[in-house]
């Protein structure tokens, strides 16, 4: 739906305004984050809470199954009091683990809100620097090719990403 409408929009846009000459290019997004080394400095940040937090669930999971284990070892021996209290004892290390999970990876969850606060300021000095870059050469429209708009062709030579990662102070 979203490319559909940037496509609309940019088929009205070229159409609409035919008399005007139209300036506009074509960034990569992807390319450009991959250069700035305070973005590769967040997303390793990134990946090692992701880990460390994976490996604390697991542990969790793996006691949890150690617990079934010894339960379904023991069961026969078992009381039916003690069954149910085993039971119940399973059941909410595994809530437990799963609400970990939750917390940490799901939506909205702890691994959001990091990437948030390390990837979002990256993200607003790259914006800066292509709004400043657009500005500057009177682009009218910048397009990024990284971000899910389709192009079944670009000139190589619209491509800007360099000029942007020369506004960032980063060289090739």
């Amino acid at each position: 739906m979203k490319k559909v409408l940037i496509g609309l929009l940019f088929s009205v846009v070229l159409a609409g305004n035919a008399s005007a000459q139209q300036h506009y290019c074509i960034i990569d997004s992807k390319y450009l984050l991959e250069k700035m080394s305070d973005y590769k400095d967040a997303q390793n940040k990134l990946d090692g809470l992701s880990k460390a937090w994976q490996e604390e669930i697991d542990k969790m999971m793996a006691e949890v199954d150690k617990m079934y284990k010894g339960y379904i070892a023991e069961k026969p021996m078992l009381s039916d009091e003690m069954r149910k209290k085993r039971e119940d004892e399973i059941v909410s290390k595994e809530k437990a683990a799963k609400d970990l999970q939750k917390q940490r990876f799901g939506y909205e969850g702890d691994l959001f809100k990091k990437r948030q606060e390390f990837i979002k300021p990256v993200q607003d000095r790259l914006f800066n620097a292509v709004q400043k870059m657009a500005t500057s050469k009177s682009y009218d429209m910048v397009l990024d090719k990284a971000g899910g708009i389709t192009l079944f062709y670009a000139d190589p030579k619209l491509d800007r990403s360099d000029d942007v990662l020369k506004i960032l102070g980063i060289n090739k």
